[in-house]
């Protein structure tokens, strides 16, 4: 007798075999227009939060302290970062950073075709926050903090600077591919260990280059406030950061097949599992 498996079977959801999921579960491909919407989202809430509190620190404002002399900036990322991670991080993977999702692309485990999308919302949500912060600290926020645009310390050379931001944001993208495609860790420690990344990165580069460990955190308020120094280093150093720690998780460090397996090819659908027959 041959047994056939039925087609209302095969379409439970325990019988299903899902295609390639991203960061923290999130089905790739799947409404684009909300994986956009999250993407700007986070990277405003993200930006806003950082630029808002370096603003403060040049002001001298008492919730901030002095520049470089308080924690209000690093844990003022670190937190905002927890939020967003654990707010749209089903939705889009929460990448909010360029350097995230083009690590992840060079090594094929995310689809090229979505790469502009993400990084449009990336840098629009950056702008956006860079605008509300002028909105919000007037014209003293722009002509003297420039509106916590990322700028390289006194005496601090190019290659330094370039030095800095790519190993801030190779530890930070190292964290989230770590925490962020592993099912075995829950999202909410996820969010708390890429947060904890961010401020880490931030206490290590933030008197070398102002931090910026991610290039949509520098984009918006070089934009807004006109300040460029070294304006290409902040774009790019991240980038080859974010991509070297792409490879070295993927390629060197990654044991477990179906983690690989997972970000290998990304797709959107959910494919009925092959008829089995037996006599």
């Amino acid at each position: 007798m041959t047994l056939t498996t039925s087609k209302r079977l095969s379409t439970r959801p325990e019988n299903r075999i899902r295609a390639a999921s991203g960061l923290h579960g999130h089905r790739i491909g799947d409404h684009v227009v909300r994986s956009f919407a999250a993407e700007l989202i986070g990277t405003f809430v993200l930006v806003l939060a950082i630029i808002s509190t370096a603003i403060a620190a040049t002001l001298a404002e008492p919730v901030a302290g002095a520049s470089f002399n308080s924690l209000a900036v690093p844990i003022a990322g670190g937190f905002a970062l927890v939020v967003v991670v654990a707010g749209f991080g089903h939705i889009s993977g929460a990448h909010v950073n360029p350097a995230v999702t083009i690590g992840l692309a060079l090594n094929r485990r995310f689809p090229g075709r979505l790469v502009a999308t993400y990084l449009s919302a990336q840098f629009a949500g950056s702008v956006l926050a860079a605008l509300t912060a002028w909105l919000l600290f007037g014209s003293k926020g722009r002509v003297v903090a420039g509106l916590g645009a990322t700028v390289p310390a006194a005496g601090v050379g190019m290659g330094r600077v370039f030095a800095a931001e790519g190993i801030v944001t190779f530890i930070l993208v190292l964290v989230v591919l770590a925490v962020a495609t592993d099912g075995r860790v829950p999202q909410g420690v996820a969010a708390v260990a890429i947060g904890f990344a961010l401020a880490t990165a931030i206490f290590i580069s933030g008197p070398i280059t102002g931090a910026g460990v991610n290039p949509a955190r520098a984009f918006g308020p070089m934009i807004v406030a006109g300040k460029f120094t070294d304006w290409w280093i902040y774009l790019i150093a991240p980038i080859a950061g974010g991509a070297c720690a792409a490879t070295v998780y993927l390629g060197v460090l990654v044991g477990d097949a179906t983690v690989k397996c997972q970000l290998r090819n990304p797709a959107s659908e959910i494919q009925d599992p092959p008829v089995v027959r037996s006599r």
